[in-house]
């Protein structure tokens, strides 16, 4: 341990000159550029929080007023979507079907390996789809999205794998972390704190950290989907046939992740960007199209799914405030559940 530090004590001393005077150039420049201004024609200097906004590698230069031109990326929706079914949604449904000699309880479920995949091939399908827009858009706002993304998600996983894992000795979703009947007589009290903690990492900072770049990403690519174009501004049939699942995979997101403030949010921001664009002239492609009406449609859908489940006074309890969306997963428990433990009584 010694001879490494001595190792690296002496590299230091001999790399001191070269970071002396790299430091006395910047400073050498700095006074420069005050001096001179923007008459030398020299950049302004790196700013993290400008780059954040407009990444001056990607942007500098580049004329907003010109717009490429736009095609559907059917491709990329349609990966996006088919992962979004078969890994998001599909993950518990695996977990409960497969059987449960193939993954102990002590052990990854498949549900945990689907997880694992959707958390490595989402960030890199929106990674795609900001590269194939056809306006410069912030990539160091992308990046950070994408890196909490993936970092809530990875949280996610493993509140979510325990909970779900919980179904199996009895636990109920439609309830509450202490009003569940495994739950509520644990001995000592502290560990029902600790089960309460996991359903906070799952339910609130998981899912925060997880959709609200989830979002921000859709948002950012949906602000370079205008075109002056009204040709382009079309949809083919194939974003037709992918809009139906595409929007409900989105209703299943808002309500089994209780993030409609932040869906409705999104929405009501895409809106005004629309109204405002119009005014410059400017209408969707049919990339913006296909991700506009999708949302469209989603609010349709949770508009249903409120009236449908109005007076389920179970429900009503567990989610008792202004905003009232069921979680699937909790109808399924509540009701689901009960109806096929009636019939294997039969």
């Amino acid at each position: 341990m010694r001879q490494l530090l001595l190792v690296l004590l002496c590299l230091l001393l001999s790399l001191e000159p070269q970071l002396r005077k790299r430091a006395t150039d910047l400073r050498t420049s700095a006074r420069t550029a005050q001096v001179l201004g923007g008459d030398a024609g020299l950049e302004p200097a790196p700013c993290l929080l400008r780059d954040l906004l407009h990444d001056p590698r990607h942007g500098a230069g580049k004329n907003e007023d010109n717009f490429k031109t736009s095609q559907f990326h059917l491709d990329l929706w349609f990966y996006f979507t088919l992962q979004n079914w078969v890994l998001d949604f599909g993950r518990p449904i695996a977990m409960i079907i497969l059987p449960l000699e193939w993954f102990p309880l002590n052990k990854p479920s498949a549900g945990d390996y689907f997880h694992m995949a959707y958390n490595v091939i989402t960030p890199f399908l929106l990674l795609k789809l900001i590269e194939r827009s056809p306006k410069t858009l912030p990539r160091s706002m992308v990046y950070v999205s994408i890196i909490m993304f993936v970092m809530g998600a990875s949280i996610h996983l493993v509140g979510d794998s325990v909970n779900h894992r919980l179904i199996f000795s009895g636990y109920q979703h439609h309830l509450s972390v202490r009003e569940n009947p495994i739950i509520k007589n644990l001995k000592p009290e502290t560990l029902i704190d600790s089960f309460e903690l996991l359903y906070y990492y799952d339910e609130y900072l998981g899912h925060s950290m997880w959709y609200i770049p989830f979002f921000l990403i859709l948002f950012i690519y949906f602000t370079g989907c205008f075109t002056p174009v009204e040709d382009e501004s079309r949809m083919p049939v194939a974003a037709l046939l992918l809009m139906g699942p595409s929007s409900l995979y989105y209703w299943y997101l808002v309500t089994e992740g209780q993030i409609f403030i932040l869906y409705i949010f999104t929405f009501f921001a895409m809106m005004a960007l629309v109204m405002h664009q119009k005014r410059k002239g400017l209408v969707l492609d049919s990339n913006g199209l296909f991700l506009f009406y999708s949302f469209i449609i989603t609010l349709v859908l949770i508009a249903v799914w409120v009236i449908w489940l109005w007076n389920d006074k179970i429900l009503r309890k567990k989610y008792p405030g202004v905003i009232y969306i069921p979680e699937p997963w909790a109808f399924y428990t509540l009701h689901m559940n009960n109806l096929h433990a009636g019939k294997e009584s039969f």
